[in-house]
């Protein structure tokens, strides 16, 4: 379609009025004389037919023309930044004058598109030159110096006063406050390569709410988050909801003034973290703390201490262990102590997790439910000696745990069974259980059977 704009000195054509071509002539094709009856609604009016559009078919609206092209970009509130570049020019802020979240996290790397080698570590992803690869932390190299971060994040600030949502990778203090300055409304931080130091500049955000700290990563880049930065995080940043820890270094100390400063959180969660001994007597401080996460960590808590020093977290009702090492069983013990108020754990591919070390979650005695998956070395006996224990266990999910028979089932477990409102039990791909269990109400109180 050929779009012509409205003229206010001639009349609008119909196909009546126009001459009649003669037969020799080449008519013209009816496209030609079609118009935009667009240009008859207002910016606000369009807008608003625009927005109603779904989504897979709002790309194409900025091919139209260029009032489309500039109405669209004011429609679309959250960008991934793969190219610096455009933020540091102002194209950003004149294509979409109205973002709210802007993920910085791919763009803040001396990248090369033309390269054929790609880098991938968790969330980040970057193609690289082949002279970055010998480097032992590449990440170092790779990432942009912090000055030319420091001038996009001001720039973005001047010209994103409503962000509500950023990610970014490194930059310095200076760079932060800028955006704390004129972001007053920053609810969501995401901060790569974080160091004491920049936590200084997220203390100024005052109304921060969820906030990921990424530290150190083996072999990609070193940064070093202690209890110095935790300190300053929980003084400046009180109104915290949700808290990411991860490669982070701290001890007991730190953890205890997040949680007397930080009185809203309701959500921690640490991954592959390098806290010192005795943090977790640290968690009974953060009352308010309602999901405790542990994401690939290497130890617990090597030395938590005398169980004098351990008390439970009040208000806990959620334990999520993925992907850590569970060996140790003193740490392991201490664990679940702190985490005696649970009443919901969830427990996915954890090395080292036994019927030994399964048995001191009898701590926990509130649990209604309970989730294995990945438990290769939990068998029948351990899990009956724990379930047993929980009067309120309501919902029950074993998933791919080998060690756990159908055949070593007791009358009791069976029990059990019969009065959980969700039952999903598939240790292994040979369970029979499942099958034989269909048509029963076994597992269905209340509730479904998977």
């Amino acid at each position: 379609m050929r779009l012509h704009s409205l003229s206010s000195d001639s009349p609008i054509s119909s196909p009546i009025s126009s001459p009649v071509s003669s037969p020799n002539s080449n008519p013209k094709s009816p496209v030609s004389n079609l118009i935009d009856l667009t240009l008859l609604l207002s910016d606000e009016l369009l807008l608003r037919v625009l927005s109603k559009l779904p989504d897979s078919q709002r790309n194409s609206n900025f091919l139209v023309c260029k009032r489309w092209l500039h109405l669209q970009g004011r429609l679309v509130r959250s960008l991934r930044v793969t190219d610096f570049d455009f933020l540091l020019s102002g194209r950003l802020f004149f294509r979409f004058p109205k973002l709210n979240h802007v993920d910085l996290v791919s763009g803040c790397w001396v990248s090369s598109r033309n390269s054929s080698i790609l880098l991938s570590h968790g969330v980040l992803s970057m193609h690289i030159d082949p002279w970055f690869l010998p480097s032992l932390n590449v990440g170092e190299k790779a990432v942009l110096e912090n000055e030319l971060i420091d001038r996009g994040l001001k720039g973005l600030a001047s010209g994103c006063p409503d962000l509500r949502k950023l990610g970014l990778v490194g930059g310095s203090e200076l760079g932060l406050l800028n955006v704390a300055k004129e972001c007053e409304l920053l609810q969501e931080l995401e901060l790569h390569k974080c160091s004491d130091s920049m936590l200084q500049g997220i203390a100024a955000f005052k109304n921060l709410q969820i906030l990921k700290l990424v530290g150190n990563i083996d072999g990609f880049y070193s940064s070093v988050v202690t209890d110095i930065g935790l300190t300053i995080l929980a003084r400046g940043c009180q109104r915290l909801v949700k808290l990411e820890l991860s490669g982070c270094e701290g001890s007991f100390d730190g953890i205890k003034a997040i949680g007397q400063c930080c009185q809203m959180l309701e959500e921690l969660m640490l991954c592959d973290h390098r806290m010192d001994d005795g943090w977790l007597a640290g968690l009974p401080y953060c009352e308010n703390l309602k999901t405790l996460k542990i994401m690939s960590c290497k130890r617990i808590d090597a030395n938590p201490g005398p169980d004098e020093y351990l008390s439970s977290c009040p208000a806990l009702e959620s334990l999520h262990l993925q992907n850590s090492q569970l060996r140790d069983k003193a740490s392991v013990r201490a664990l679940f102590m702190t985490c005696g108020a649970a009443r919901e754990i969830l427990i996915r591919d954890c090395w080292g997790l036994d019927d030994d070390m399964f048995s001191f979650a009898n701590n926990c005695w509130r649990v209604k439910l309970l989730l294995l998956e990945g438990c290769s070395l939990l068998t029948t006996e351990g899990l009956e000696s724990v379930v047993l224990q929980w009067k309120e266990l309501q919902s029950l999910e074993v998933v791919s745990c080998k060690n756990i028979e159908d055949s070593c089932i007791s009358p009791a477990l069976s029990e059990v069974f019969s009065v959980l409102k969700n039952l999903k039990w598939r240790p292994d791909t040979k369970s029979l259980l499942s099958s034989s269990l269909v048509g029963t109400c076994m597992g269905k109180k209340g509730g479904r059977f998977f």
